[in-house]
């Protein structure tokens, strides 16, 4: 995908990756609207970001994403690039007797929030004359971390979902970008910093750099991730496995 002369709409973008790639993007001087949950860290992000647009979203409602749909058709009918990158990760014990508010929460947001905002705005992006759909996944995706089953599933979906659509729509103005994250210190899971995960700034330069110097790239694999993305290729899915998850 094209770098520049974008309108952009990041979810999840008030925080972490995605308003890490909201300022890359703007900085190139793209349009760029991010939406999220948290109306406050939306606030924040455009008071320090000028140019910047929001909208107050929850992907888990789909009244909220039909709603959402419509104002940006209205208020900003350039736009011609969708990321997907809203997300929740909360560490799960499956062995213990609970709700299912914690996975079914994770399984809206991070799979059925990506699945029916893309169905609702893929018309809209055929009309353009360029588009592009960008999933933010996981390595996760491809080996996971035992204690986040369900974060993990999720993503492992995405990964195949944005296969299937980049299939379908091979013959169309739309490219299908799949964004691969390695661990990235961006406080997802726990609201704490970690400093064995990799610096923020450092993931959204490379990345960036990815996208700049190859623009019809249609996996972003930093080299930190690429263990990952790799290891059943490489046949070395059993020992990264049992390398995340403590040897068990």
């Amino acid at each position: 995908m094209k770098t520049e002369g974008n309108t952009i709409l990041i979810t999840g973008g008030g925080t972490g990756i995605g308003l890490g790639l909201a300022k890359a993007f703007l900085a190139l001087g793209n349009k760029v609207i991010i939406a999220s949950r948290r109306r406050d860290v939306l606030e924040e992000a455009v008071k320090n970001n000028p140019g910047m647009a929001s909208y107050a979203l929850n992907l888990q409602h789909t009244d909220q994403i039909r709603q959402f749909v419509a104002w940006i058709l209205k208020e900003h009918p350039s736009l011609n690039v969708l990321i997907n990158n809203a997300g929740i990760m909360k560490a799960e014990n499956l062995l213990e007797r609970r709700d299912w508010t914690d996975m079914e929460d994770m399984v809206a947001t991070n799979f059925l929030g990506p699945l029916r905002l893309t169905a609702d705005l893929l018309p809209h992006l055929l009309n353009q004359p360029r588009a592009a759909i960008v999933n933010v996944t996981s390595g996760l995706g491809f080996v996971p971390m035992a204690s986040t089953p369900t974060y993990c599933a999720t993503k492992a979906a995405l990964h195949s979902y944005t296969e299937s659509l980049r299939h379908q729509l091979k013959r169309t103005n739309i490219e299908v970008v799949e964004l691969i994250p390695p661990y990235v210190d961006t406080q997802l899971i726990d609201g704490t910093s970690d400093p064995n995960a990799m610096p923020l700034d450092s993931y959204i330069a490379e990345a960036m750099e990815i996208l700049k110097s190859d623009p019809y790239t249609t996996e972003v694999c930093v080299e930190n991730v690429k263990r990952l993305r790799l290891a059943a290729e490489s046949i070395t899915y059993e020992k990264i496995f049992r390398s995340i998850n403590g040897g068990r």
